[in-house]
């Protein structure tokens, strides 16, 4: 029988520490440098939106390979391709065009997030009980927040003190370390047919995820477009619209957006933690409200720039209902993913995460390329774009009641 959390769990958890944190300061570090470089939003917007491509596509992927292929060799390549990818950049910085190389970097970094974490996910529920994965899940999460804590406020630091380099270099090490770590960690794996060709498993793969969710989870494909609008509308604002407001909107320091994003991932955490805490009592027929609050607290970000407030005064609220959004927003995801994990079939987890996650995210980069446009013509009306965001997004959420109430009994 699986222990509650073993041995292997723990070494997994501990990896992703090590190697989300070097995620974390590179995610905050690689925009920002860009940003402060060109000072365009629309530059930093579409940048943005073309390093998330490959992460939709290869998410899918990640998820096949989680099914077919020893999940902690795909973590240890991963990890080991990733810090070769940051050496490579830490040499071309200042000898290669600027928006090239970090156009390049970073669909390569975002690519390999899409097949990473399909894998984590996929390698839980063999490694805990099914009446822990709620709460395991929780904790890969919390870990992932807790990553995105530390890492944009150290990387914030050293940014606006040091510039990119020793990002570079620590993002290095914490990758190459992550990788080593894994390399004890033992995952049950039994290893399935894979001499049928690459396209051809992946062919194969997709329909049967397609098959099964069309078939006898049809509920998950309606749950799947809600998320997607939701990200178009919400998600992709805050991504590019948050480096934009602290930067250039409110003329906050590097220190104080490193801050800003460190209190987000926070709020991730305590997301994380309550819904652990409170994993009994959530019932995804009610996951609805969880969306409208999180379109609530978008409206509550407008109001001081609405109202004229103070940049300092801005600041502080626009961080703090960040904070709700991604507590509100981590609640949401662990609950989907939990739900998915118990109800599949294990040969099928891996690819169904991957399908929800690709599909789901494939409008956000359409989102984050239309924001960064509109945040570079409407600069001095942000106000304006925050209350139409919470507006749409509101409206959504509450057009998935019935489907998520619907899901009760369908999932």
């Amino acid at each position: 029988m699986k222990e509650k959390y073993g041995k292997d769990f723990m070494l997994m958890v501990i990896g992703q520490i090590i190697s989300l944190f070097g995620n974390g300061i590179l995610r905050f570090a690689l925009p920002l440098y860009l940003l402060r470089e060109t000072n365009s939003p629309t530059l930093f917007g579409i940048v943005t939106a073309c390093s998330f491509l490959p992460m939709i596509v290869l998410s899918f992927l990640g998820g096949i390979l989680a099914d077919r292929v020893n999940k902690r060799n795909i973590m240890v390549a991963l990890d080991f391709l990733t810090a070769g990818i940051i050496c490579v950049l830490f040499l071309c910085i200042g000898q290669v065009p600027l928006v090239p190389l970090m156009i390049v970097v970073l669909m390569l970094l975002y690519g390999i997030s899409g097949t990473y974490q399909p894998t984590v996910q996929a390698s839980i529920p063999a490694l805990v009980a099914n009446e822990n994965l709620l709460s395991a899940s929780a904790i890969v999460n919390q870990v992932g927040a807790l990553a995105g804590l530390l890492g944009p406020v150290i990387g914030g630091m050293l940014f606006g003190s040091f510039g990119i380099t020793p990002i570079l270099l620590i993002s290095i090490l914490c990758f190459a370390a992550s990788a080593v770590m894994e390399l004890f960690i033992r995952i049950p794996f039994q290893k399935r047919n894979n001499s049928i060709g690459v396209l051809a498993i992946i062919k194969s793969d997709f329909h049967d995820s397609a098959h099964y969710m069309k078939h006898e989870k049809p509920i998950l494909i309606q749950i799947i477009v809600f998320i997607a609008i939701f990200n178009l509308i919400l998600s992709a604002m805050l991504i590019v619209g948050t480096p934009i407001l602290v930067v250039k909107t409110l003329h906050r320091s590097d220190e104080l957006l490193g801050l800003s994003q460190g209190i987000q991932a926070l709020g991730g955490l305590c997301g994380g933690i309550l819904t652990a805490v409170f994993s009994k009592k959530l019932k995804i027929s009610n996951s609805h409200i969880l969306l409208f609050l999180c379109s609530l607290s978008v409206g509550i970000m407008a109001v001081p720039l609405l109202l004229g407030m103070s940049d300092m005064i801005s600041y502080v609220i626009i961080t703090v209902a960040c904070f709700a959004v991604m507590g509100l927003a981590t609640m949401f995801s662990v609950q989907m993913i939990a739900t998915v994990q118990t109800e599949t079939p294990p040969e099928l987890v891996g690819k169904i995460i991957a399908v929800m996650m690709s599909i789901s995210m494939c409008a956000q980069p359409i989102g984050q390329a239309l924001y960064g446009v509109i945040f570079d013509l409407f600069q001095n009306h942000t106000g304006v774009i925050l209350l139409c965001v919470a507006a749409l997004s509101a409206l959504v959420s509450l057009a998935s009641k019935k489907v998520f109430h619907r899901s009760l009994n369908s999932i």
